[in-house]
């Protein structure tokens, strides 16, 4: 009787062992599909990080516009001081 149930023990641990092995390698395809994910959405923060680079580069140039613009209409009042018949010649 031992031989008997040692024999089906014979069997029933290798079949474990496929079952364990094909659950490992499914574990690894899990694993591997979580890693790409991971990668991904580090991607699409690298991608947010330079649009938001992007966007202070806009609003820098959008002050530096403006500065040139108060800069601008100072001067253009700087000359009408200075030349007042200008105003009344053009």
């Amino acid at each position: 009787m031992n031989c008997i149930v040692n024999a089906i023990y014979g069997i029933k641990n290798p079949i474990c062992g496929i079952k364990n092995a094909i659950d490992g390698i499914n574990n690894a395809i899990y694993g591997n599909d979580n890693a790409i994910c991971g990668i991904n959405n580090a991607i699409y923060g690298i991608n947010n990080a330079l649009y938001c680079i992007d966007n202070a580069i806009n609003s820098l140039q959008n002050d530096v516009n403006g500065i040139n613009g108060i800069r601008n209409a100072i001067n253009s009042q700087i000359s009408l001081i200075s030349h007042p018949l200008h105003v009344f010649t053009n």
